[in-house]
């Protein structure tokens, strides 16, 4: 039977805080207000999905259309996936707290080829069906997915989805829900609602497509499109400004978007081809977002997104004036994606400071013939430059991405990538200076589509050989760390990424075999052995050989091959096959000509490269025009003059001690997320706080005691260390108004700079704690007060405590005990006060469990903590 969602989310789940759904920024419309009401479903846990720029984006967009709602959902992990099931309980959207079924459309992001078990895992968990067949009596959500993934090559997972959103959601989401609107009013079947969507441009339904022989895809109905137009939206960094999650995400800082679109023409890279043309956002725009967001947030990090950060020419002019502007409030940029032919010492000023981030080139290949055959537009003089620029500018460490397995790669290429190392170390050496040290990832390239290499084949047997080549390449050289990607997860996403709709079966046998969450290593074994057994369930284990084996060689020594020739054309095209034969995705309107792709892919085979067309002359791949418009580029900016790096302001003028509270949900959110939560309330509210100096200066914010997860509180004493004094009054009202209503302040009063901190004369701390007996309801108060009596009378009651050494020691409990006392007996409530200092003479919550547990012979339940007050020592109490 299914309970509340709030008596799911509890302390002994992992991070509760990342279902709440009441961070800054969350939006809480009136569900009776709005027609259409949509929950943006992400298929991964909170930490990726909350963090991810696009589903930030398209939730404030969704959100300010009149007459519609949007929440949110993610991926549960295990411990609450468990609990789900277990109480049947439906997935639900976490503002809302509603069952994803009450929606009347469900949107996922579907970014990699092995995302879709989660996608199907999340349906599960919300009792829908997982095909459009099965949902197709319209009892259920209108279920849809978009997408990196999902845009280039839908087919494999056609069969879970109503309809499918191609390119960019931007403008494309309102034009949905407008189309939901006026049918929801006017009462249409979802068969004709449907029908309607597949008229917008972008929208593709697979009920109204079928799959032909050759496992090309075809309209079954003559009112549909027979192609799909991918669609493409300017970047606006406004709708960044969104969300800022109490937990902390994979990516926990402000991104603002510069650029979107690649027209550099690495032949092995999809984003490049799917997102076309190019688009530079306007650096006064760039400017006022980053300045805005960063106020708006309380972030002390910011990152600037494009496919290539340095082919946004203003990114020297628009970096330093930001850090200009900011200078003074620890603020650290970081850049994902660069050009090593770009950085120069402009861009290391705005990434470099006190909190020197990490710094990641990829030169892709070890050799100068292999980046000419991937197009990747990088000389080794050029390489060199950046390398050494970095060097010079302070960096000891610096990341480097490369692929093996692309087409035309020898052993020679291969081992070139230790001698690319080799070389650099070598003329980046400096006497006096510490060595110049790599992490090295090492990639296997699978083929994607409407990409040039497309048509290629790999083997993963090849990837392990060339894999062995290297560790022992790399063995004779110290300071490097080196992460090879698994061979299994580059095999599975080769096999799913380039099929047609009979993938959807395997996809679904995996799921329910187990596969989950496939690209982390903790369950990779579990997932890998799961796609194996559906694999080998489908009759297209011929299919998979050709992955593992390299399909141009196992068609060398076949003699007969006919049903898997047919398959192969129309997937993983070989040497004996035609480059026109048709392919699952040809249905997928990219802009970019087949025929280009063909061409380039000749090219690729005489080592000739392709200019940007972005800087230089237009390359003809077909996408400029009216449907996808044109390459937007600005032109480089003078570079204001770089005023210095951040320097942490540690003047000490004054201490305030603030009395708050923890109340309700937000109890469940843990010390550390709190302590991030009080830095980002402080820099919103622009105090001034005091920095702490080093390497990494953090604010000087020190609280008394840190407060168990799940434990409520009125009585927090946090001390805030600030540059300049500001009366108490002022601060409170300001830091009140930054932070969740369920954290009030009660009092903040001065203290003495010179005197010690609340954290070093805390001595006790007051609690209620609820308690019940296990498995025996009917304990009378008479008998709660004579155990409470005993505990009073006794003079010891030891308890045996491991140290964080692993030192196992004896203590006196009853020492720590001061006040034990029966305020309720209804619902058993005790009150106590007892030891709290931050030397570990603590009396924790649990150890008065267990001195009651020792007096009275029962099995106790703790069931629910509220620290009344910390105190402090007498002489220092205010």
């Amino acid at each position: 039977m299914a309970v509340a969602v709030e008596s799911l989310l509890t302390p002994e789940i992992l991070r509760p805080a990342r279902y709440l759904g009441n961070e800054l920024g969350a939006v809480h419309k009136s569900w009776e207000s709005t027609i259409v009401r949509w929950s943006l479903t992400y298929p991964e846990v909170y930490e990726v999905g909350a963090s991810n720029l696009g589903h930030v984006i398209l939730y404030s967009i969704l959100n300010a259309q009149p007459r519609q709602l949007c929440d949110r959902a993610y991926l549960p992990a295990p411990d609450l996936a468990a609990k789900l099931r277990s109480t049947q309980t439906p997935l639900f959207a976490v503002e809302s707290r509603r069952s994803l079924t009450d929606f009347d459309i469900l949107g996922f992001s579907l970014s990699y080829e092995l995302g879709a078990t989660n996608i199907l895992e999340m349906l599960d968990l919300a009792g829908i069906a997982l095909t459009w067949r099965d949902r197709a009596d319209g009892a259920y959500p209108l279920i849809f997915a978009g997408g990196q993934t999902a845009t280039s090559n839908p087919e494999p997972f056609a069969d879970f989805f109503d309809f499918i959103a191609l390119g960019d959601g931007e403008e494309l989401l309102p034009e949905i829900g407008l189309v939901l609107e006026e049918g929801k009013v006017a009462g249409l079947s979802k068969e004709d609602l449907l029908l309607d969507l597949a008229q917008v441009p972008g929208v593709y339904v697979p009920r109204f497509y079928d799959m032909a022989a050759d496992g090309s895809v075809h309209p079954n109905r003559l009112d549909v499109p027979p192609r799909i137009l991918r669609r493409v939206a300017d970047p606006i960094p406004a709708y960044s400004i969104g969300l800022v999650p109490y937990v902390e995400t994979v990516h926990d800082r402000l991104v603002i978007e510069i650029r979107r679109g690649c027209t550099r023409g690495c032949r092995f890279c999809q984003p490049g081809m799917l997102t076309r043309p190019a688009r530079d956002v306007e650096p006064e725009s760039v400017i006022d977002s980053i300045e805005q967001g960063m106020r708006a947030t309380g972030y002390n990090e910011f990152s600037l997104l494009s496919l290539s950060c340095s082919d946004y020419l203003a990114l020297p002019a628009v970096g330093v004036e930001i850090k200009n502007r900011l200078k003074d409030e620890n603020i650290s940029l970081s850049l994902p994606s660069q050009r090593v032919d770009r950085f120069d010492e402009n861009i290391a000023n705005i990434l470099g400071g006190t909190r020197q981030g990490s710094l990641t080139f990829a030169p892709e290949a070890g050799t100068q013939r292999m980046r000419d055959i991937i197009n990747k537009g990088l000389t080794n003089e050029e390489l060199l430059r950046g390398v050494r620029t970095a060097f010079d500018q302070g960096w000891d460490k610096i990341k480097l991405y490369f692929m093996i397995g692309l087409p035309g790669e020898t052993d020679v290429d291969v081992l070139g990538i230790a001698e690319t190392i080799h070389w650099l170390r070598r003329e980046c050496s400096q006497r006096g200076r510490k060595r110049l040290d790599f992490n090295i990832t090492i990639s296997n390239f699978t083929p994607k589509p409407h990409t040039p290499f497309q048509w290629h084949s790999v083997s993963t047997a090849e990837f392990k050989r060339k894999q062995n080549l290297l560790r022992d390449a790399f063995r004779s050289l110290r300071g490097l760390k080196v992460n090879f990607t698994d061979v299994r997860i580059s095999a599975m996403e080769d096999f799913v990424g380039r099929g047609d709709r009979r993938l959807s079966s395997v996809v679904r046998r995996a799921w329910e075999l187990g596969a989950g969450m496939d690209a982390w290593w903790e369950s990779l074994d579990k997932a890998f052995g799961a796609w194996t057994q559906a694999i080998d369930e489908s009759n297209l284990t011929w299919k998979y050989r050709q992955v593992e084996n390299g399909e141009w060689n196992l068609f060398e020594n076949s003699q007969s091959a006919t049903e898997e020739q047919a398959f192969t054309h129309s997937s993983l095209l070989t040497p004996h096959s035609s480059l026109d034969a048709p392919l699952p995705w040809d249905f997928v309107d990219t802009g970019i000509d087949k025929q280009w792709l063909k061409a380039d892919l000749q090219r690729a085979l005489e080592a000739a490269t392709v200019p940007d067309c972005s800087f230089e002359g237009c390359s003809h791949c077909g996408v400029c025009g009216v449907d996808f418009g044109h390459n937007v580029v600005v032109a480089p900016l003078p570079i204001p003059p770089f005023v210095g790096q951040f320097e942490p302001d540690q003047r000490r003028s004054q201490r305030l001690r603030v009395w708050m509270g923890k109340t309700g949900e937000m109890a469940l959110v843990s010390h550390l997320d709190l302590m991030r939560l009080l830095d980002r309330a402080i820099r919103r509210a622009s105090i001034p706080i005091t920095f702490t100096g080093g390497f990494h200066p953090s604010p000087r914010i020190i609280p008394a005691n840190a407060l168990p997860l799940g434990t409520t509180s009125s009585g927090e004493i946090v001390d805030f260390e600030l540059t300049e004094a500001i009366e108490p009054a002022l601060f409170q009202s300001k830091l009140a108004a930054q932070l969740p209503p369920d954290m009030p302040i009660y009092r903040v009063e001065e203290v003495s700079i010179k005197a010690p901190a609340s954290a070093q004369i805390l001595e006790k701390a007051d609690y209620l704690i609820t308690v019940d007996v296990v498995d025996r309801p009917q304990i009378s108060p008479d008998d709660w007060q004579t155990w409470v009596e005993a505990i009073q009378a006794a003079e010891e009651i030891w308890f045996e405590q491991t140290t964080k050494s692993g030192k196992v020691q004896m203590i006196n409990l009853r020492d720590r005990l001061f006040e034990l006392e029966m305020v309720e007996s209804d619902r058993l409530t005790l009150r106590y006060v007892g030891s709290c200092r931050n030397d570990g003479t603590m009396l924790r919550p649990d150890h008065l469990i267990y001195m009651l547990e020792k007096v009275s012979q029962q099995e106790l339940r703790l069931l629910q903590i509220h620290r009344n007050q910390l105190l402090l020592a007498e002489s220092e109490n205010i």
